[in-house]
């Protein structure tokens, strides 16, 4: 992919895509069986956390598993996929609307955790490169680019409020109020983040993850996108828990090392994330909206259109 990624061969790019299309498919498992979502999100993980992780992660190990960052946004990823599935199945659960803060405090804690840790890689001093915990890292100014990305990205989550089960048997969690733009500008956000913080690993856990769940969000279940992004996100990092090795010595696809990739990713994160804050901003001001209460794109068409397929 020239700027980005030293692809090794058109395997590598076939595997990738079988990846991608398992996640999306073991998403839809979960999505639309009540048990299927149990089974994944709490039975699978307990057993490899009782009889595989140990094991496979140990502290300092030459895969870069084993590190507190690693442990915590797995089980903050799978907290967010259980927390999901009862949102939609534990009867009268959504109706409790301080049960509704759940998906943006867990959505904002898990931006927050890659926003400090952006930093943290900038504080590492690796300007022209370095292993931490095994892990090929390179400081720079694009880790504060994209530190700013991932606040504005917090601050522009909105109208939780208006989140509701669809009436389909699938009974997903709907966010009206989560639009294309606010996606999008985490995505571009998000890869960045990955890019910046394991470079190497960011083909699989950026380029293809994000697709996993955007994708879905777009094409398969419209509103669904917190959905998909915890399932899928759950699903990858339990497989590399499982499979450390097969990242950085199966399959790996290398990242250039190249100083214009970092700067140009997370300058793409900053700007959209900007022009997003921006606009909200502006229809707020106009609107007179309570961004803490209020939904703020009930008059757009991708609102409107998700609200109605899901009623």
């Amino acid at each position: 992919m020239g700027l980005l990624y030293n692809v090794p061969n058109a395997t590598t790019w076939g595997i990738g895509i079988f990846i991608l299309f398992a996640l999306m498919a073991f998403n839809e498992l979960g999505r639309t069986t009540k048990w299927g979502g149990l089974i994944l999100f709490l039975f699978v993980p307990l057993f490899l956390t009782l009889f595989v992780w140990p094991k496979t992660n140990p502290p300092g190990n030459e895969y870069g598993t084993g590190t507190w960052f690693v442990w915590v946004k797995t089980y903050s990823a799978l907290a967010g996929a259980l927390g999901f599935w009862a949102i939609r199945f534990v009867p009268g659960l959504v109706k409790k609307k301080w049960v509704l803060l759940f998906p943006p405090l867990i959505l904002a804690l898990n931006i927050l955790e890659a926003v400090i840790r952006d930093f943290q890689v900038f504080s590492f001093g690796l300007w022209d490169g370095g292993y931490v915990d095994n892990l090929w890292l390179m400081s720079g100014p694009w880790n504060i680019m994209n530190g700013i990305a991932g606040i504005l990205n917090i601050i522009t989550i909105c109208g939780w409020s208006g989140i509701f089960i669809s009436k389909d048997s699938s009974k997903d969690m709907i966010w009206p109020d989560m639009i294309w733009s606010w996606i999008i500008a985490y995505d571009l956000w998000n890869f960045a983040y990955v890019y910046n913080c394991i470079a190497d690993h960011s083909f699989y856990a950026g380029l293809l993850l994000l697709l996993s769940c955007t994708i879905p969000a777009f094409f398969i279940k419209k509103g669904a996108w917190l959905q998909h992004r915890a399932s899928t996100l759950s699903l990858w990092i339990m497989f590399v828990m499982t499979v450390p090795s097969f990242v950085d010595r199966i399959l790996p696809v290398p990242s250039t090392h190249d100083p214009r990739a970092f700067f140009v990713v997370s300058l793409l994160a900053l700007l959209s994330n900007i022009a997003l804050a921006g606009y909200q901003f502006i229809k707020i001001f106009r609107k007179k909206l309570n961004p803490l209460k209020d939904e703020i794109y009930t008059d757009s068409r991708d609102y409107q259109t998700i609200v109605k397929i899901n009623s």
